[in-house]
């Protein structure tokens, strides 16, 4: 009897490794994302006959391979420009492996209490995947990176459903799709009862009603009136990091935005988009580096969008920050300062405790998040800024958009990961941002992936990774009204919250009475 105890406990452990590496193999550049449907099978097969505290644990293994086959690029990041070494970079990777783990392994801890109290699991069981995702995303911070739902990116018929419910209602159909099929295929043997044949039909109409919803949002939303076209061209220049902030290069770096910029003007673009930081040196500063950013925008007649770090004066100190300038031909510049800033990246959280850590960003001090959410406008135009980690945040496109963004734009520099996945998982990333506010996104990056996408999340236009390119593209500024995701937020996401907390409460009052 141990051994076969033994080989059972061995296979629920190769379950939860193999659901691991099959929910990262769902998100580009792997890009299996119909494997979505399944995906959580073996790891609701290992939890049968588990008890939570085994489930805990089956849940960490899960997470751990799926988080480590994931965020793999975090080492590189570490390693190349963090200056750690490969040996030390492992630390922070398998603490931030472990500490998104947690959130898979509470979920295998309270579905085995779900399926053990109540008949009509599944509902919850997705509602369950939910909750703790939308806990992710805003617990510390929040890193809510790739997210479920995120796999359905290239899928718009899927997705679509995100301006009502935001990405979290992609992921809950997921789930709850995988529980349908496991009691499909794993349930006793017998006559279904009523109560399964109930939710069976229930999931399958929820599920018809979301993919309908998607094929008619898509054709609505080819057919919707917009207003006239504007131009706009973005500037992939394809600098690198490890040169871009030494004062030798200044200058050729802004001779390669010059070339490239000049080489769109035939095209005659409304807007230019540089990429986050594209400016290595303080543009506030008089100098004859940001004189030629002025003067270039008049020789091209655009109006020009760019990144570039900022300061201020603080009592006797100086406080940075990474900002997002809008100049216009005839001179006005506004800006925004970005909201959420990358711990560890762009500063140093509990630094008077980590004080022998220090930034991955070079070329400042600690950055300062920005306070204001807003749009920058040009003439007749309303621009919604995101730089960078921001796409990832779906409260912050959807701020932007509440305040009257009709073009979403996200400056990034994925220079940071290299060639891996990392650059892809971030372009899918942003595609829902753009569905989610039914507004078009362009995305300008430094070494890539640069893009264009529609409302409905189709990606129109993207450049190769590290090569220098430049996209040209007609953008149609939104006339539509708000949707609902827009107006209302996570509504779907914290009612999923609160049905948890009930149904968690109510099945450990049941096992308490048992």
């Amino acid at each position: 009897m141990p051994a076969i105890r033994q080989n059972q406990t061995r296979e629920k452990q190769l379950l939860a490794v193999l659901t691991g590496l099959l929910l990262t193999g769902l998100f580009p550049p792997a890009g299996l994302s119909w494997i979505a449907w399944a995906a959580l099978l073996p790891l609701f097969i290992s939890l049968e006959g588990s008890t939570p505290s085994q489930a805990l644990k089956l849940g960490l293994l899960a997470g751990m391979s799926h988080y480590l086959s994931l965020i793999y690029w975090i080492i590189f990041v570490l390693d190349h420009y963090g200056n750690l070494g490969v040996f030390l970079s492992f630390g922070p990777y398998l603490l931030l492996c472990f500490y998104l783990s947690i959130f898979i392994a509470l979920f295998c801890w309270g579905t085995v209490r779900i399926l053990r109290n109540i008949s009509f699991p599944w509902f919850f069981v997705a509602g369950l995947w939910v909750s703790l995702e939308y806990i992710r995303a805003h617990f510390l911070s929040g890193f809510p990176w790739c997210l479920l739902g995120y796999s359905q990116y290239n899928h718009l018929q899927i997705i679509q459903v995100a301006d009502i419910t935001g990405i979290y209602g992609v992921s809950f159909m997921i789930v709850f799709s995988n529980g349908l099929l496991y009691s499909l295929l794993f349930r006793p043997p017998g006559k279904p009862s009523t109560l399964f044949r109930l939710q069976f039909f229930f999931g399958l109409a929820l599920l018809f009603a979301a993919v309908s919803y998607g094929f008619y949002q898509t054709d609505a939303q080819g057919k919707a009136r917009t207003q006239k076209g504007i131009t706009c061209a973005v500037i992939q220049p394809d600098i690198d990091q490890s040169v871009k902030w030494d004062p030798a290069s200044q200058s050729r770096t802004m001779n390669i935005y010059r070339r490239l910029t000049l080489s769109v003007s035939s095209a005659h673009p409304r807007l230019i988009l540089w990429p986050e930081t594209a400016v290595p040196f303080f543009f506030q500063d008089q100098s004859d580096l940001s004189n030629d950013v002025r003067s270039l925008t008049e020789t091209v007649n655009a109006d020009l969008l760019f990144g570039s770090p900022a300061y201020r004066r603080k009592g006797r100190d100086y406080v940075y920050y990474n900002r997002a300038y809008l100049l216009t031909t005839d001179g006005r510049i506004s800006s925004y300062d970005k909201v959420h800033l990358v711990p560890f990246g762009e500063y140093v959280p509990l630094k008077h405790v980590l004080f022998f850590i220090d930034r991955l960003v070079a070329g400042a001090g600690d950055f300062e998040p920005g306070e204001d959410v807003s749009p920058l406008r040009d003439t007749g135009l309303s621009i919604g800024p995101l730089i960078c980690f921001e796409a990832i945040f779906p409260e912050l496109a959807r701020k932007q958009v509440k305040k009257g963004a009709q073009v979403l734009v996200n400056l990034t520099n994925d220079a940071w990961f290299g060639t891996t996945s990392a650059p892809y998982q971030h372009l899918a990333m942003a595609v829902l941002r753009a569905v989610e506010n039914r507004r078009t996104l362009i995305r300008a990056a430094n070494t890539g992936i640069s893009a264009f996408i529609s409302p409905t999340g189709k990606i129109q236009a993207k450049s190769p990774l590290f090569v220098e390119h430049t996209l040209t593209r007609v953008v149609h500024p939104a006339a539509s009204p708000l949707t609902f995701y827009t107006r209302f937020g996570d509504t779907f996401a914290l009612l999923l919250c609160a049905i948890s907390v009930l149904v968690l409460a109510w099945c450990t009052i049941k096992k308490n009475r048992a």
